[in-house]
């Protein structure tokens, strides 16, 4: 019997999801090991061998496939922990990293400072040479210039050069010889050239990504290296995936060149997860939301695709490839509760992490975190967390909120561990109102699928702060991104800027440029092993904007019709978009559309682990009961005996009705008095509000 695994490194716990070759899934969870992830990974591996009673060597040559997502290169962002990184530039451009757009991130905070540029001007060194928009030679590359800046870069001892010259997206003839003349002399050197990254338009931007990509690159190198020995070690032998920022998977060989592709490397595959738990009961739009140690992330399906951004921000530094439109916030159940200096509560963005963990891991942590105050309003079982193999310090817990929070706020115990709970859902509430509300969409319209450790406590709770009438929790959300990554596709992203007029555009031109891309992205999909035509689906697009609008708008359409139609066929899929997204279009009026950059996405479509379904049992849930419990209810502000379900052996048709919890080996869902639930066919625990009982259940029995 051979194995495939998703493995998610996250902040507090790294995450696995084991399916044998009958299609049956088991969870496992370990400590995260910060100072060198792939430890956390071996433990993981050495637990499960142990699991179905083989060696580690035995297990790992039945492992087919491992999927993984990694955290490598967004810590070493967020830290500020990357590597020494050098750029070559044009002459005049020299501070581009610095300048930014003019952008104020807080328009009303004139105390705000740009961040640090990851690049210090000492190591940013011009070069005189210069295209123009049109890709037109003006200043020919001065190559005194260049092999002085290589100079100075070798004697820096750099560890990373990107090389970024003006309009190189129009022409990359400078940037390429550049590229000869420092692979040359720094061969040991990682190497990252705008035109092959992003041969897009906007300076900044371009200089921003080939920085960060220069900046992680060396460390998700020398991290996949290691990651790959160690599994060789074991007798792996299979294929080993890594999960993209854009919600696909590629090769090691092909992430490591891309390393900025891995930066939402973990979340990125939850709303695939999400969407296939949703589907189960005919809901083809979802929002998911993951709440782990450290991070909580929220995200929107629509029409069974996640929504795509082409560019945004990761610790204040621009990034402009094609990612999940996912929105993270600092909280989880590490998030540490502190007063401000209003002395009103605060909740993170500080996080406990997994070392030394919440108070109450009793791992040398004093400080009060969401999972502490969890425990202490009943939530969580001390004797069974992890199925009882690791036991938390209920002591430790309330210590930490009475001297943190409950003394200097003047409050009870209870008090200051209620309010802690609520600050965390306000805050959770929030972070999913920006992607929802704040972008047109009506949050209770859309199914709720709520994952992580932590999520399934909270997870009612933001839903009730949103009105949202349907909370899905998956039997394997504590896993949740491993599952998803399980069942996510090959994926390569390509872009290549053609502005022009759609009155005046080249369609000639453009179906050469979408015919380049594709051809490129079917190259590296034959590297990866990818090789049934079958296999393979094209996506294309086009960013487009009305003439005088100063953002574009990603339009994804018919290459069929583009080819038949041309561009009037271009200027209908803007109209539409623009009044899905904004409630409003130019149709009718004389104004010209532009066209600004030309996309297109190439995947490999991967065998997906059949979904595993239950037979109808009874609708009565109190078999299931394992006992009751004092746990708070916040709309009745008090302590009340209410049931615990074993979420281990409830069954498809089992219905149970709020205030309970529903207790699993990794997680805990609570489920408040506004709601029940009802068990899918998929094991997913379905909370409903209770005026939706009749019309909802009749979905869930369909």
């Amino acid at each position: 019997m051979n194995y495939r695994i998703g493995v998610d490194v996250g902040g507090t716990f790294t995450d696995f999801l084991l399916i044998d070759g009958q299609g049956n899934s088991s969870v496992f969870k370990t400590s995260s090991t910060p100072k060198d992830p792939s430890i956390g990974v071996l433990n993981g591996l050495k637990e499960m061998a142990d699991a179905v009673g083989l060696s580690i060597k035995e297990f790992a040559a039945k492992v087919d496939l491992i999927v993984h997502g990694t955290t490598v290169t967004t810590n070493a962002v967020l830290t500020g922990n990357g590597v020494k990184t050098g750029l070559i530039t044009t002459e005049g451009f020299r501070d581009i990293l610095e300048m930014r757009r003019g952008y104020r991130e807080e328009i009303y905070n004139n105390k705000l400072t740009p961040p640090p540029p990851l690049v210090p001007r000492d190591r940013r060194l011009p070069v005189t040479e210069r295209m123009n928009a049109a890709g037109q030679e003006v200043t020919p590359l001065d190559q005194a210039s260049l092999k002085a800046a290589v100079e100075e870069l070798k004697k820096q001892n750099v560890d990373a050069v990107a090389i970024c010259f003006m309009h190189s997206y129009a022409n990359q003839a400078h940037e390429q010889a550049a590229k000869q003349v420092v692979a040359e002399a720094l061969p040991n050197v990682y190497l990252t050239v705008s035109s092959d990254l992003l041969p897009q338009a906007r300076i900044y931007e371009r200089v921003s990504t080939a920085a960060l990509n220069c900046y992680i690159g060396p460390i998700l190198k020398r991290y996949l290296t290691a990651l790959q020995q160690n599994l060789k070690n074991i007798g792996f032998t299979g294929v080993l995936l890594i999960m993209q920022s854009n919600g696909g998977v590629a090769t090691p060989e092909s992430t490591a060149e891309t390393a900025v592709m891995t930066l939402l490397s973990g979340p990125a595959s939850g709303p695939t997860a999400g969407i296939t738990f949703a589907s189960v009961q005919g809901f083809d739009n979802c929002m998911t939301v993951d709440m782990g140690g450290t991070s909580f992330d929220a995200a929107v399906v629509q029409k069974g695709v996640p929504l795509l951004r082409s560019e945004g921000w990761i610790n204040r530094q621009r990034l402009a490839l094609p990612m999940l439109d996912i929105h993270t916030i600092g909280a989880g159940g590490g998030s540490i509760g502190w007063i401000d200096d209003g002395g009103l509560l605060r909740m993170g963005p500080q996080s406990a992490g997994a070392d030394p963990g919440p108070a109450c891991y009793g791992r040398g942590g004093k400080l009060p975190t969401c999972t502490d105050a969890n425990l202490v309003l009943g939530y969580l079982d001390a004797k069974y967390f992890l199925g009882g193999r690791m036991k938390l310090d209920l002591e430790a817990s309330k210590t930490a909120i009475e001297t943190y929070i409950a003394k200097p706020l003047k409050l009870s115990l209870e008090e200051a561990a209620a309010g802690m709970f609520h600050m965390m859902n306000v805050n959770m509430a929030a972070g999913l109102r920006e992607i929802t509300v704040s972008r047109g969409i009506d949050p209770r319209e859309y199914p709720l699928v709520v994952a992580g450790g932590a999520g399934p406590v909270h997870g009612a709770m933001i839903a009730t702060e949103l009105e949202i009438p349907i909370v899905l929790v998956p039997r394997e959300s504590s896993i949740f991104c491993a599952s998803g990554m399980l069942r996510s596709d090959f994926k390569h992203s390509y872009v290549r800027t053609y502005h022009s007029l759609a009155a005046a555009a080249n369609t000639k031109l453009m179906a050469q440029y979408y015919g380049e891309m594709e051809k490129e992205g079917r190259a590296v999909l034959h590297r990866e092993k990818v090789e049934d035509h079958k296999r393979v689906r094209v996506e294309y697009a086009a960013d487009m904007r009305y003439l005088g609008q100063h953002n574009e708008i990603t339009c994804d359409f018919d290459i069929i019709k583009f080819e038949e139609q041309g561009v009037d066929y271009l200027r209908e899929v803007l109209h539409a978009e623009h009044d899905h997204l904004f409630g409003y279009s130019l149709k009718g009026t004389a104004t010209e559309v532009e066209i600004v950059n030309l996309r297109v996405t190439v995947l490999g479509i991967t065998e997906k682990p059949a979904m595993k379904f239950m037979t109808r049992s009874d609708e009565d849930a109190s078999p299931y009961k394992k006992g009751t419990r004092k746990v708070y209810i916040p709309s009745a502000r008090q302590f009340q005996d209410i049931p615990i379900y074993d979420g281990e052996t409830l069954q498809f048709g089992n219905i149970g009705y709020g205030p309970c919890l529903i207790e699993q080996i990794t997680t805990t869902t609570f489920v408040p008095p506004e709601y029940d639930f009802v068990v899918d066919r998929a094991g997913t625990f379905s909370l409903y509000l209770k005026e939706h009982a009749h019309t909802y259940l009749k979905r869930v029995f369909a």
